[in-house]
């Protein structure tokens, strides 16, 4: 499902040299979407497993020939609403083209750098879902969330922003070094706003957190806050480090918001139960 129908080729007057082009593909993530795309005539792999090889190997030749691969998770659900939303037919090339490319999608789009197709699937699944929890955070922000930099916002989105990444780090100093999950949930208009990530906080006060899972935190903090929304928060793994006496111990800290600020409680978040946490106005 690339943006042409043929495989990629190198371009430019020289064979060895790469495209200075993007090369963006849409990828098939499980054997039901597989299923049901056959009606489109998306691919003429007779089965799913035939058909990640050749997604595969679509991917290897993207790499040799263009200096950036990008893909994104080809959801049918998401294809057919695409379609009749803008009136296009799903047979034709040309709507393929435009949902793989559609800008308030770009966010789902994941650049592709070699790895093996099974490590990559995930990240576009992970990346789809966490496209759709910005996409309903910018709505409950009326648009505010994603039509500029919060730098550019105006002052009562640039303070939700500001306070959003405020509470966040007070529970990451306060809970100190250690390997934690962090988890969180705003009761939102439309279902809940949910985000998660690993976070790895170093005895030196470094953090260590992939930059996607820190902006959908960062945002469904924001939404409750600029919508006044109640939610719930755990943060849950190993205190401790190697370099302080060798010292861990098992942790699950929960805090609830009124929609205003964030207050320790004792609740649980997925399935992970937790005691109250550290008050988060004592960490500076």
């Amino acid at each position: 499902m690339s943006r042409n129908s043929r495989r990629p080729r190198r371009c430019g007057a020289e064979p060895s040299r790469r495209s200075d082009e993007a090369f963006v593909t849409g990828i098939l993530t499980d054997e039901a979407d597989f299923a049901r795309a056959r009606e489109w005539q998306l691919t003429d792999a007779p089965d799913y497993d035939t058909y990640l090889r050749e997604a595969a190997g679509l991917l290897a030749e993207a790499v040799a020939g263009y200096a950036t691969v990008r893909a994104r998770m080809f959801h049918p659900d998401d294809f057919a609403d695409y379609c009749l939303l803008h009136g296009v037919d799903p047979g034709e090339q040309a709507a393929r083209d435009g949902y793989l490319v559609n800008p308030p999608l770009q966010t789902q789009l994941v650049t592709y750098r070699g790895e093996d197709l099974a490590d990559f699937v995930p990240r576009l699944v992970r990346a789809r879902e966490g496209g759709l929890t910005l996409r309903h955070a910018d709505l409950v922000m009326d648009g505010a969330l994603c039509e500029a930099e919060p730098a550019a916002a105006d002052p009562r989105v640039r303070w939700t922003y500001q306070q959003a990444s405020e509470v966040f780090r007070r529970v990451l100093v306060g809970a100190g070094c250690g390997a934690y999950e962090f988890r969180v949930a705003v009761d939102a208009p439309g279902g809940p706003l949910e985000a998660h990530a690993r976070v790895l906080h170093w005895e030196d006060g470094a953090v260590r957190i992939h930059d996607e899972d820190l902006d959908l935190i960062t945002a469904v903090l924001c939404a409750g806050l600029y919508g006044e929304l109640p939610g719930v928060a755990v943060l849950h793994g190993t205190q401790g480090s190697g370099a302080v006496c060798g010292e861990y111990r098992q942790v699950a800290w929960a805090w609830r918001s009124t929609g205003f600020d964030w207050s320790p409680a004792e609740l649980a978040v997925d399935g992970v139960p937790a005691g109250p946490g550290f008050s988060l106005g004592t960490v500076v």
